[in-house]
C-alpha cells in the first residue's frame, strides 16, 4: 500500500513496535522515551481506509510541531529536541519516516478526549437541533448552522480505540473519571488553547471551528499536551474568506473525505472504500495548503 510518496505503514527495524492508532505508529525507544510515526493513513468514520493521503503525515508533523512550540507557554507538551539521527542511526532506514517522526517523552495518557467547540457544526448542529444544547450544555435558541458560539464550549468524550466510536461525555463524569481539580484543569487548558489559536489562525484566514486535545501526566502528576494538536485531522479548519452562517463551510481537513464517502453505498463499518486518485490528491492540497497558511511568514 505504501506508493513513492505516501506510506501507509512504517516498518522500522531498529526499535520495537509499541502501537498501531488510526493514523500514528509508535515505537519503545527505551523506559522514558517514544517514537511517534505520523502516517499517510486516513480514518473516517472511525475506519481505517485503505488508501493513504500522500504526504499528510508529514504535514500533522509539521503543523503540531508547529504548535507545541506556539503554545508551550501554555502549557508543557511531550515533544523531546533528540535529534532522530541518534535514534535511528541507519541512514536508508530513518528516510522512511524522516519529516514524520517525533520523539517524546513517555507520559500517562488521560482517558477522555478534550473537545473545544466555537462554532455549531457537525454532530453539535445535529445536537442542537434536537434538544436545544450540544452535550448536555444549554446555549441561546434561534442559532444556525456554522454559526459561532457565544463562548467556546468543553464536550468531552471517552477515548475509543481503533475501530470503536468515541462517545460524548458530561462534565460530571470527567470528573468522576479524573477527580475534580485535574478535570477543571484540562477544562480550562482546553478552553485557553483553543482560543489563543483559533485567534491566530483567524489572522492567517483559517477559522478553527473545533478541536480535539490530548493529555497526559508524568510521575508527578504534571499535566502535558500530547498527541496531535490543532492539525487538519483534529480540527475542523474553514477559510474564513469562503464562511457564511447557515451553511456548512468548505473545509482544509478531513471533511472533503467524509463528504465524499457519503455519497457512497458504504455503511460506515469496515472494510473502507477505496478512494479515487482524484479525491486522494484534493485532500492532499487541502492538507498542504492548510499547513502553508499557519506557517509561512
Amino acid at each position: 500500500m505504501n506508493t513513492p510518496h505516501a506510506l501507509y505503514e512504517s516498518s522500522l527495524t531498529c526499535l520495537p513496535l509499541r502501537a498501531r492508532g488510526k493514523v500514528r505508529d509508535i515505537y519503545d525507544i527505551d523506559a522514558d522515551r517514544m517514537l511517534i510515526v505520523s502516517t499517510d493513513r486516513l480514518s473516517a468514520f472511525d475506519v481505517i481506509l485503505p488508501d493513504p493521503i500522500p504526504g499528510k503525515g508529514r504535514v500533522l508533523t509539521q503543523v503540531s510541531n508547529f504548535w507545541f512550540a506556539k503554545l508551550a507557554h501554555v502549557l508543557p507538551n511531550h515533544l523531546l529536541s533528540t535529534p532522530l539521527e541518534q535514534i535511528i542511526p541507519d541512514a536508508s532506514e530513518r528516510a522512511q519516516v524522516e519529516g514524520r517522526a517525533i520523539v517524546v517523552k513517555k507520559l500517562t495518557p488521560l482517558p477522555i478526549e478534550a473537545i473545544v467547540r466555537g462554532y455549531l457544526i457537525g454532530s453539535g448542529w445535529k445536537d442542537y437541533q434536537q434538544t436545544g444544547a450540544v452535550c448536555g450544555i444549554a446555549l441561546p435558541d434561534g442559532l444556525q448552522q456554522a454559526q459561532q458560539l457565544p463562548q467556546p464550549i468543553f464536550t468531552p468524550s471517552t477515548k475509543a480505540g481503533v475501530a470503536e466510536h468515541d462517545e460524548n461525555i458530561s462534565f460530571a463524569q470527567t470528573v468522576d473519571l479524573l477527580g475534580q481539580e485535574r478535570a477543571e484543569k484540562v477544562r480550562t487548558m482546553s478552553l485557553k488553547l483553543y482560543t489563543e489559536a483559533a485567534t491566530y489562525a483567524k489572522q492567517r484566514g483559517i477559522i478553527i471551528a473545533d478541536t480535539k486535545f490530548e493529555f497526559g501526566v508524568d510521575e508527578k502528576g504534571t499535566l502535558y499536551l500530547i498527541d496531535e494538536v490543532l492539525t487538519p485531522d483534529s480540527s475542523r479548519f474553514w477559510p474564513a474568506d469562503q464562511y457564511q452562517i447557515g451553511i456548512s463551510p468548505p473545509s482544509f481537513d478531513k471533511q472533503y473525505i467524509r463528504d465524499y464517502l457519503e455519497t457512497l453505498n458504504w455503511n460506515k463499518t469496515a472494510p473502507g472504500p477505496k478512494l479515487p486518485e482524484q479525491v486522494r490528491l484534493y485532500c492532499a492540497e487541502k492538507y498542504q495548503e492548510a499547513l502553508l497558511k499557519l506557517t509561512q511568514s
